[in-house]
């Protein structure tokens, strides 16, 4: 397959990225030198691909390439090559082979006290929340609302930006959305985007080519943020931005409550779990950003800014989870900093494919069709026939 020459870098300048590369300097943008919008970087420099160390911009070549640096033989979305293979992360590549350059470093925990404000201070700048702050111009964003405290501090740094959320009638999250935005007094904001079977049948063809994936998980987490992306993008927007990492770096999962005693974790202690969910976001976000550009949009992830991610590696147990709240030290910030209202604060989340209805009507869409839950798989099976079809 036959491609334009790709833009050759993304997500920071090449000589941020190269400084990186020859200093094994994980989050360059940590003492602020690194990129506003989203943190990381991804594609190529000189004779190499490179991709940042969680991942935060996907890049891929063709799993035959002699040079997989050549101009048509890598992209930054799978959909643009016939056999994609995605660069790991923290790696570079070459003819050669791939390199492993960069790796998440592994701080002990801070003093609490310590650890709260350096994750305030990141906190503050990357959201821009500090009235002492002059911001930059913001017309291009959009930002997915869910209603909860992530998407509810990302809306606090944009505060003239529009508010987007999904899902079917009566769903958790347009519920919660409603609710959030009146109490930050963002009501008039909401543009509130409800979903039909129609639109699930037209979507899921489009979303599993978009992340070059077919399994439900996926398909049903992409497509919401999908759908808001492409009604943001018809709107006038170019960007979105997003409470992505959020979870993972903070200790939102409830399997890092208690570890020792949880099987969906190898640790034993709430900081080891919350590794665990860390070293996730490459694979989340190479299906996230690659539905984003399907859609024509970029991402903002202030919470996967290299300043937030290094104060996050630093807290302690104690201001991750504990088996009365998780996110500890972000509701903090929320409530403290921000000011933002207990009911939002402190709202629990669902995640977004249960939180929307869209995995609960796909299986429903699922059954209607002969793909009985007695079967295997069944929703998976269901995907591939619209896939195929």
């Amino acid at each position: 397959m036959s491609q334009p020459p790709q833009p050759p870098l993304r997500g920071a300048d090449s000589d941020v990225v190269r400084a990186a590369l020859d200093n094994a300097d994980p989050l360059p943008g940590a003492s602020e030198r690194g990129p506003a919008a989203m943190g990381g970087f991804g594609g190529r420099l000189d004779d190499r691909l490179v991709r940042d160390v969680l991942g935060r911009q996907p890049v891929y070549s063709e799993s035959d390439a002699d040079d997989p640096t050549a101009d048509g033989a890598w992209a930054f979305t799978p959909g643009d090559l016939d056999e994609p293979v995605v660069v790991p992360p923290g790696s570079v590549r070459t003819a050669d082979g791939d390199e492993a350059v960069l790796t998440l470093p592994e701080p002990p925990a801070a003093d609490s006290d310590a650890a709260m404000a350096a994750v305030t201070d990141a906190l503050t700048g990357a959201l821009g929340v500090d009235a002492d702050t002059e911001t930059t111009a913001t017309d291009d964003v959009a930002v997915a609302f869910s209603g909860g405290v992530d998407s509810t501090l990302v809306a606090s740094g944009f505060p003239d930006a529009p508010l987007y959320v999904v899902g079917f009638e009566g769903c958790h999250d347009i519920a919660a959305a409603r609710e959030a935005a009146a109490a930050i007094d963002r009501a008039d904001d909401l543009t509130v985007i409800e979903l039909n079977h129609d639109d699930l049948l037209d979507a899921v063809p489009r979303v599993a080519a978009a992340i070059g994936r077919r399994n439900p998980m996926d398909v049903t987490i992409a497509l919401p943020l999908l759908a808001v992306a492409e009604r943001a993008g018809a709107d006038g927007y170019d960007r979105l931005a997003l409470g992505q990492g959020a979870d993972e770096l903070f200790g939102g999962y409830s399997k890092v409550v208690e570890p020792a005693d949880d099987h969906r974790v190898d640790s034993d202690t709430v900081r080891g779990a919350v590794r665990e969910t860390i070293e996730t976001l490459p694979g989340q976000l190479e299906r996230d950003v690659c539905g984003l550009s399907a859609a024509g949009v970029e991402p903002v992830t202030p919470f996967l800014q290299d300043r937030v991610v290094d104060a996050a590696l630093r807290l302690p147990g104690k201001l991750m989870a504990t088996p009365d709240a998780r996110k500890v030290a972000l509701r903090r910030f929320a409530r403290e900093t921000v000011g933002l209202p207990d009911s939002v604060a402190g709202a629990d989340k669902k995640a977004v494919q249960y939180g929307t209805y869209v995995s609960r009507e796909l299986d429903r869409l699922a059954r209607q069709n002969g793909y009985k839950r007695r079967m295997d798989d069944h929703v998976g099976q269901y995907i591939r026939e619209l896939c195929a079809d």
